[in-house]
């Protein structure tokens, strides 16, 4: 499970709007078949934390537009984030063929809480991670999306990102030419 996957499913719709990969279940459902009724409320409210921690950690650069108006304060996106990270107890288990091998394993099989743990703990893990100064929102117009940055000049999340915020800038200026 990915943070970023999870702050990603609030996107540009490609016809200037914000899509919302958890608006209903159905949809919810398209991104992950393991998403039911009762999750979807809490695994809204995770995003819109691990999205407000995001936010927090790009600063001084700018938060993604769908985050600015509405974000969650640090100290409750820290709550909401720790506590579902402590929803599904995991134990470490040592197994053994030619070398030990040890790896984490959940205590339990409650699947509601091993899905808001298993994106609460990438949250944490990212956030306290190499990552996290390489994480930056996409500058391009009407994109909502959080990205690692994979070189120094990088602006933007996608290519069709960038392709959007060159045909933004060709436009300006056409138009401030036609105003003179």
């Amino acid at each position: 499970m990915d943070a970023l996957e999870l702050a990603s499913t609030i996107r540009h719709d490609g016809h200037g709007g914000v899509a919302d990969d958890l608006a209903t279940v159905e949809a919810a459902r398209q991104w992950r078949p393991d998403v039911d009724e009762d999750v979807l409320p809490e695994l809204i409210a995770l995003r819109r934390a691990i999205r407000a921690l995001f936010a927090h950690a790009v600063r001084p650069g700018p938060v993604s537009p769908a985050d600015a108006h509405r974000l969650m304060p640090v100290d409750e996106a820290l709550s909401v984030v720790n506590n579902a990270a402590a929803l599904d107890p995991v134990a470490p288990q040592l197994s053994w063929s030619d070398a030990p091998l040890a790896s984490f394993r959940s205590v339990h099989e409650d699947a509601r809480a091993r899905l808001l743990a298993g994106y609460a703990r990438s949250a944490i893990e990212f956030l306290s991670g190499p990552d996290r100064a390489k994480l930056t929102a996409c500058t391009a117009p009407r994109c909502v999306r959080y990205f690692v940055k994979t070189h120094g000049r990088q602006e933007f999340c996608k290519t069709s990102c960038a392709n959007r915020a060159r045909a933004a800038r060709f436009y300006h200026r056409q138009r401030a030419d036609n105003e003179r």
